[in-house]
Protein backbone atom coordinates (compact mmCIF):
# COMPACT_ATOMS: atom_id res chain seq x y z
CA UNK A 1 0.00 0.00 0.00
CA UNK A 2 1.72 3.20 -0.87
CA UNK A 3 0.26 6.79 1.05
CA UNK A 4 -0.52 9.47 -1.15
CA UNK A 5 -1.62 12.46 1.25
CA UNK A 6 -4.47 13.31 -1.49
CA UNK A 7 -8.38 14.43 0.27
CA UNK A 8 -10.97 12.94 -1.84
CA UNK A 9 -14.84 13.73 -1.20
CA UNK A 10 -16.96 11.12 -2.33
CA UNK A 11 -20.54 12.17 -2.76
CA UNK A 12 -22.56 8.86 -3.54
CA UNK A 13 -26.41 8.35 -1.97
CA UNK A 14 -26.06 4.35 -2.27
CA UNK A 15 -24.54 3.75 0.77
CA UNK A 16 -23.06 0.07 -0.39
CA UNK A 17 -21.35 2.32 -2.92
CA UNK A 18 -20.50 4.56 -0.90
CA UNK A 19 -19.16 2.27 1.40
CA UNK A 20 -16.93 -0.23 -0.98
CA UNK A 21 -15.76 3.77 -2.39
CA UNK A 22 -14.45 4.80 0.63
CA UNK A 23 -13.11 1.57 1.77
CA UNK A 24 -11.05 1.33 -1.49
CA UNK A 25 -9.86 4.83 -1.65
CA UNK A 26 -8.65 4.73 2.35
CA UNK A 27 -7.07 0.63 0.92
CA UNK A 28 -5.21 3.22 -1.95
CA UNK A 29 -4.09 5.46 0.52
CA UNK A 30 -6.15 8.31 0.10
CA UNK A 31 -7.60 10.59 2.99
CA UNK A 32 -11.37 10.21 2.60
CA UNK A 33 -14.16 12.21 3.59
CA UNK A 34 -17.84 11.12 2.25
CA UNK A 35 -21.24 12.34 2.03
CA UNK A 36 -24.91 10.78 0.87
CA UNK A 37 -26.06 13.61 -0.76
CA UNK A 38 -25.81 17.11 -1.29
CA UNK A 39 -26.98 18.80 1.35
CA UNK A 40 -23.81 16.26 3.19
CA UNK A 41 -21.57 17.53 0.60
CA UNK A 42 -22.00 21.41 1.12
CA UNK A 43 -21.58 21.21 4.44
CA UNK A 44 -18.44 19.42 3.82
CA UNK A 45 -17.20 21.74 1.52
CA UNK A 46 -17.98 24.63 3.83
CA UNK A 47 -15.77 23.20 6.09
CA UNK A 48 -13.36 24.41 4.13
CA UNK A 49 -10.91 20.99 4.88
CA UNK A 50 -8.08 20.84 1.99
CA UNK A 51 -9.36 18.19 -1.24
CA UNK A 52 -7.23 17.51 -4.06
CA UNK A 53 -10.54 15.48 -5.48
CA UNK A 54 -14.32 15.54 -6.09
CA UNK A 55 -16.17 11.89 -6.55
CA UNK A 56 -19.28 12.40 -7.26
CA UNK A 57 -22.35 10.50 -8.35
CA UNK A 58 -24.27 12.41 -11.03
CA UNK A 59 -28.05 11.76 -9.95
CA UNK A 60 -28.71 12.52 -6.39
CA UNK A 61 -31.66 12.67 -3.94
CA UNK A 62 -33.59 15.73 -3.77
CA UNK A 63 -32.74 17.05 -7.53
CA UNK A 64 -29.54 17.94 -6.97
CA UNK A 65 -26.93 16.96 -9.33
CA UNK A 66 -23.21 16.03 -9.02
CA UNK A 67 -22.42 18.99 -11.73
CA UNK A 68 -24.32 21.64 -9.32
CA UNK A 69 -21.95 20.23 -6.61
CA UNK A 70 -18.92 20.42 -8.93
CA UNK A 71 -19.84 24.51 -10.24
CA UNK A 72 -19.74 26.08 -6.41
CA UNK A 73 -16.83 23.52 -5.43
CA UNK A 74 -14.60 24.46 -8.08
CA UNK A 75 -14.77 28.46 -7.96
CA UNK A 76 -13.89 27.85 -4.08
CA UNK A 77 -11.00 25.72 -5.69
CA UNK A 78 -9.67 26.14 -8.73
CA UNK A 79 -7.28 23.55 -8.55
CA UNK A 80 -10.20 20.71 -7.46
CA UNK A 81 -10.17 17.68 -9.93
CA UNK A 82 -13.55 16.30 -10.85
CA UNK A 83 -15.02 12.75 -11.60
CA UNK A 84 -18.72 12.35 -12.47
CA UNK A 85 -19.61 8.76 -11.90
CA UNK A 86 -23.03 7.79 -13.13
CA UNK A 87 -25.27 5.21 -14.85
CA UNK A 88 -26.64 7.80 -17.09
CA UNK A 89 -22.98 9.03 -18.48
CA UNK A 90 -25.06 10.93 -21.04
CA UNK A 91 -26.82 12.99 -18.61
CA UNK A 92 -23.66 14.84 -17.49
CA UNK A 93 -22.64 16.48 -21.18
CA UNK A 94 -26.41 17.31 -21.69
CA UNK A 95 -26.10 19.55 -18.86
CA UNK A 96 -23.91 22.05 -20.90
CA UNK A 97 -22.12 22.85 -18.03
CA UNK A 98 -18.24 24.04 -18.55
CA UNK A 99 -17.76 21.80 -15.71
CA UNK A 100 -18.15 18.71 -17.94
CA UNK A 101 -15.14 19.53 -19.47
CA UNK A 102 -12.42 19.91 -17.14
CA UNK A 103 -13.98 16.48 -15.54
CA UNK A 104 -13.93 12.31 -16.09
CA UNK A 105 -16.76 10.76 -16.42
CA UNK A 106 -16.81 7.09 -15.08
CA UNK A 107 -19.82 5.04 -16.42
CA UNK A 108 -21.67 2.85 -13.69
CA UNK A 109 -20.54 -0.13 -13.45
CA UNK A 110 -17.09 0.19 -13.35
CA UNK A 111 -13.91 -1.51 -12.38
CA UNK A 112 -12.39 -0.14 -8.94
CA UNK A 113 -8.90 -0.27 -11.10
CA UNK A 114 -10.55 2.32 -13.85
CA UNK A 115 -11.22 4.29 -10.77
CA UNK A 116 -7.56 4.42 -9.71
CA UNK A 117 -6.74 5.07 -13.32
CA UNK A 118 -8.51 7.91 -13.79
CA UNK A 119 -7.23 9.10 -10.02
CA UNK A 120 -4.02 8.62 -10.74
CA UNK A 121 -3.98 10.83 -13.80
CA UNK A 122 -5.84 13.64 -12.67
CA UNK A 123 -3.59 14.08 -9.57
CA UNK A 124 -0.47 13.02 -11.27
Amino acid sequence: MSYFEESVLVVEDEPHIRMLLVEYLQEQGYRVLAAADAREAFAILASKPHLDLLLTDFRLPGGVSGVQIAEPALKLRPELKVIFISGYPAEIAETGSPVVHQAHVLAKPFALDDLDQHIRQLLS
